[in-house]
Order: structure tokens, then C-alpha cells, then sequence
């Protein structure tokens, strides 16, 4: 197992109990939580893969993923409010989770010969359908549509990454480059409280 499958593993994780916190918030049952950590850790690499006709797809192929997302189950319930010390933590978990979800989507599409623009949407999808998909499970607007820089992280990440691919870096090192790249445009943008202009309404 490389780095870059633990690492995957771990935001998967991290990606589930931001699931169940959220619908922990909005007083579903353990059962309904479960569901909406298992969307939130694999829905984007689940649609990336029905679009892209990768089959098997990836959590059905390698046990480990769902039993790291139930694992999460109990571990949130476990930890309670006591998750709200490790914000910071999970923070830079759930950025390097969407910065790995960014890069494997794109070399899932480049591997299948698609051209950069839709790898680099394959990325974004990967990174971010799951929490949307919690989002309106939950009733909430998703957070992508109204605060934070996090689906235009994933595609400033995407671009660095393919030109990362082109300069022919290490692949460790571009993984890196991109990552760091990704943490410190979120990090920036939630310091800084930026955020992409509303629509003016019409």
C-alpha cells in the first residue's frame, strides 16, 4: 500500500465524519448518518466513475474503503463535540482528501485519453459531488454554492497538477506541489474570508 492510497484512505475517513457530523446536526438516526457518510466520502468517486465507464468502481473493488467509512460511524459518535477540538485537524485532513480525490479523478480521465479540460472536471467531481450530495440530503444549500473557495481550489489544483504532468515531475513531487498548492488557496481564502461574487438578483 503507497502513500498516496493511505492518504486516500484517510480522507475518505475524514470525508465520512464530516457526513455524520452534519447529519448528526440534523437529528437523522444512526442509520440515516451512515448513509449520508458513505455519500459524502464516496459520491464523487462514484460518479466520476459511472461517467467515465470505469468499472468495477472503486469502493466496490477494494473492500477497505466501506469498512473505513463504517469505521467512522462509531468513532464520530465515540468523540462527540470532543471532534470540534481537532477542527484544524480535520481541516487540513478534508483539504488534502479533496486534493487527492482532485488528482486521482484527473488520472483516472487522462488514462482513458481524455483531453485535460474534462480531467481536470473529473477531478473537481471527485473532489466535491459528495458533499454536495450531503448537503441536499441534509437541506442544506451546499457549501460550495455559497461560501469558501473549495470546487475553484480543486480546479486551480487541477491545472497545476497537468502542468506538473507536462514539465514531466516526479510523480511524488507533483502530488505534493498540487497539494500544497490546494491547502494553501483554502487556507488564504477562509483566513482572508474570500469568496467568488454573488449573483445579483433579477
Amino acid at each position: 500500500m503507497d502513500i498516496i492510497h493511505i492518504l486516500d484512505l484517510i480522507g475518505t475517513f475524514v470525508f465520512a465524519i464530516s457526513g455524520i457530523r452534519v447529519a448528526s446536526r440534523n437529528d437523522m438516526d444512526i442509520f440515516g448518518a451512515t448513509v449520508v457518510g458513505f455519500v459524502t466520502a464516496i459520491g464523487g468517486g462514484t460518479v466520476r466513475d459511472l461517467l467515465l465507464n470505469n468499472h468495477p468502481i472503486t469502493w466496490m473493488a477494494d473492500i477497505t474503503y466501506p469498512l473505513v467509512i463504517l469505521a467512522a460511524v462509531p468513532f464520530t459518535f465515540v468523540m462527540g463535540k470532543r471532534l470540534n477540538n481537532f477542527s484544524k485537524t480535520l481541516f487540513i485532513f478534508d483539504t488534502i482528501g479533496i486534493a487527492l480525490f482532485t488528482i486521482i479523478g484527473m488520472e483516472k480521465a487522462l488514462s482513458l485519453g481524455l483531453s485535460p479540460f474534462i480531467a481536470g472536471l473529473m477531478g473537481m467531481i471527485t473532489a466535491v459531488v459528495g458533499g454536495v450530495t450531503r448537503d441536499v440530503l441534509c437541506r442544506e444549500i451546499p457549501l460550495i454554492f455559497r461560501k469558501e473557495i473549495y470546487a475553484t481550489a480543486c480546479l486551480a489544483g487541477a491545472v497545476i497538477f497537468y502542468v506538473g504532468l507536462e514539465f514531466n515531475l516526479p510523480n511524488n513531487l507533483n502530488y505534493l506541489i498540487t497539494t500544497a498548492f490546494i491547502i494553501t488557496i483554502r487556507t488564504v481564502s477562509i483566513k482572508m474570508n474570500w469568496s467568488l461574487p454573488k449573483m445579483k438578483k433579477v
